[in-house]
């Protein structure tokens, strides 16, 4: 067979009549309507690229973006079936994800037949992981399998320090394990495990949350940083003592209450400063060319629906992202490297930094320096 010279051009409307003559011999079911190509044609939250042999079309490629979101959706992928076999679909998605990831996407997601081993085949060569399914997906009523691949990566010149990845091995200990992650990546001696782990909880919780055990406060963190001969500066934007909304005892608030204000005393006595405002953007970037190493609150509502306080470490910034450590491991879908240099949009962790009805925002940034 003779090799393609294939060149790929953004759709127009000039490729109309030859991109629907492509859909109705690709696809019995689920395809585009002469309406809908047209309107990803001229739109300008798609990506519409076409794979040309001379005047000919040899396939073309459709990624989608929802507004608000760092999420490229590819929408449809078509070849010719007569010069499949050629690389013309892997041209094609090398080139959609490049051009993708330029607009500022994050992930790269895609849904597709159980049975389509082909397909399979070519996005899991690509990084794809299976990660859902959806039911009566395609008009034919069969499922789809939802696939999905980080594509936008930390470079090696954001990585201001080098942070080892450690993971929280209890449900509540996600403080300590940041605290670590961060100790651990201004000082190579630091040696941290699970008893100083639990240690760490220890000497940081505030006894009771809304359930359950209670979580690290933040100058509980910078207390026990404090002991272990790092400096640190606490952003927090509330005062009066944390997390008590939504707790209903007067007993535990109450206890609450004894250990924040004991946590502000042996602060002031160990000189360790406060600034009663929300760390911005700007103070974590500068955190980060400096060397210190910022940890985080965050809500996890826009991770997993669930309003609960956590911990994080800034492994690094780019233009688009923040990066981030998170210790929260679960082995039955995650490897340690799926938590390393977690790509946050800046203006998504920025309302991801804002925990309860309260809008807590609260971060401590450690570094090396013994001056307090």
């Amino acid at each position: 067979m003779k090799k393609l010279n294939l060149i790929l051009k953004p759709a127009t409307l000039d490729h109309l009549d030859a991109l629907m003559t492509l859909e109705e011999k690709c696809f019995e079911t689920d395809r585009l309507s002469r309406r809908s190509m047209r309107r990803f044609i001229t739109g300008d939250q798609s990506i519409f690229l076409t794979a040309l042999s001379g005047d000919s079309l040899a396939g073309y490629l459709l990624i989608i973006f929802y507004r608000g979101t760092r999420l490229a959706r590819l929408y449809s992928l078509a070849v010719d079936p007569d010069l499949r076999g050629q690389g013309i679909s892997k041209k094609l998605l090398k080139a959609g994800e490049a051009e993708a990831l330029n607009r500022g996407a994050i992930h790269f997601r895609l849904e597709v037949a159980p049975s389509n081993d082909a397909a399979l085949q070519l996005y899991r060569s690509f990084g794809f992981k299976d990660f859902g399914r959806v039911q009566d997906y395609y008009e034919d009523h069969t499922d789809a399998l939802r696939m999905q691949k980080r594509i936008r990566h930390i470079e090696q010149s954001t990585v201001h320090i080098n942070i080892p990845w450690l993971g929280q091995n209890t449900p509540f200990s996600c403080g300590p394990a940041a605290l670590m992650m961060a100790m651990a990546g201004l000082d190579r001696t630091y040696k941290p495990d699970l008893k100083e782990e639990l240690r760490l909880w220890r000497e940081t919780t505030t006894i009771y949350m809304t359930s359950g055990h209670g979580g690290c406060h933040p100058i509980g963190l910078a207390l026990a940083a404090k002991r272990r001969g790092f400096s640190s500066e606490i952003w927090l934007n509330k005062r009066g003592p944390l997390f008590v909304e939504g707790v209903r005892s007067e007993n535990k608030k109450k206890i609450m209450q004894i250990v924040h204000t004991d946590f502000e005393a042996q602060s002031r006595k160990q000189g360790i400063k406060t600034h009663h405002r929300a760390v911005d953007p700007n103070t974590l970037r500068k955190a980060c060319d400096e060397g210190a190493i910022p940890v985080v609150l965050i809500s996890t509502y826009r991770l997993d629906r669930k309003k609960a306080p956590h911990w994080v470490v800034v492994s690094g910034y780019d233009e688009h992202c923040f990066y981030v450590h998170d210790p929260d491991f679960d082995a039955t879908e995650e490897t340690p490297r799926d938590l390393q240099y977690i790509p946050i949009a800046v203006e998504d962790f920025d309302s991801m930094s804002s925990f309860g009805s309260t809008r807590l925002r609260c971060a401590i940034i450690l570094s090396a320096s013994k001056q307090n």
